[in-house]
Formats: C-alpha cells, sequence, structure tokens
C-alpha cells in the first residue's frame, strides 16, 4: 500500500508540474479592519460633548499616566480636553474646572488634574470622572 501511495505522489507531481494552479497555495494579505465609527455624543450641551468626545479620546488613543502624551499616543485628560476643544481655549478651560469638580466630588484630596491622574493605576477612574464631569455639565445645561 506504501508502495501505492508513493507512485501516486510522484504522478501527481508529474501531471500537475506544469499547471500554475499546482503551485502552493499562495499566501493571501487580510485586508485591514475598517476604524470603528466614532460614538455619537449623547450631549447636546458644548461643555458636556466636549467632556465625552475627550474621554472618548482617551478610550481610542489610550490613557498617559505621568506625561501629557507619549510616543505611542496616549494623553493625559488635560490633553485630551485640549485636542477635543480644538483651540477654543475658554471651552477647555470650563472642562478642565468641570472635571476637577467632579474628581474632587469623589476623591477630596485631589488638587490638581494632573496630580489625581499620576495617582490612578488604570484608565477605569479617569474614564468614570468624564462621565460623572459631562453629565453634570449636561445637567447645569452647559
Amino acid at each position: 500500500m506504501t508502495l501505492r501511495l508513493a507512485e501516486a505522489a510522484v504522478a501527481f507531481e508529474v501531471n500537475t508540474a506544469h499547471l500554475p494552479g499546482a503551485d502552493p497555495i499562495p499566501h493571501i494579505a487580510e485586508a485591514p479592519l475598517p476604524a470603528p465609527a466614532a460614538v455619537p455624543s449623547p450631549y447636546r450641551t458644548p461643555l458636556a460633548d466636549l467632556l465625552h468626545r475627550a474621554r472618548t479620546r482617551i478610550e481610542t488613543d489610550g490613557w498617559c499616566r505621568d506625561a501629557a502624551f507619549d510616543e505611542s499616543g496616549a494623553v493625559c485628560p488635560i490633553r485630551a480636553i485640549r485636542l477635543e476643544a480644538r483651540g477654543d481655549r475658554d471651552l477647555a478651560h470650563d472642562a478642565c474646572v468641570t472635571l476637577l469638580d467632579a474628581i474632587q466630588r469623589q476623591f477630596a484630596g485631589a488638587e490638581t488634574i494632573p496630580s489625581w491622574n499620576a495617582q490612578q493605576t488604570s484608565a477605569a477612574p479617569v474614564v468614570a470622572a468624564f462621565d460623572r464631569a459631562a453629565q453634570h455639565a449636561h445637567a447645569r445645561n452647559q
């Protein structure tokens, strides 16, 4: 039986040597995955919308703890706010004040956003603070 299988394998190779389809299966490059669709903001007020966009940026680009940003593109909370404010300094300032208020309601000892951010061990509390700040701004119609 082994002899017959060996003969069949040789015959197959000889009979298909000239066929281009007999070559090993070529590597097929995978198509890149499409970028995730941006989540629409549930807020219609400018300040709450900005805080939501900054939160989404941290989730998308990554969270940076000890610097404004890092080489991988991760950002700190203040940088996320400034990037999403798109040059509107007054709105960025109001967003930082609202975020600090939301942080201090839960963490009374927090003096600044950067000092509080440096104490966190993951992005979860940062994202939660953005959620609280956005909800508070929305409730105040800001």
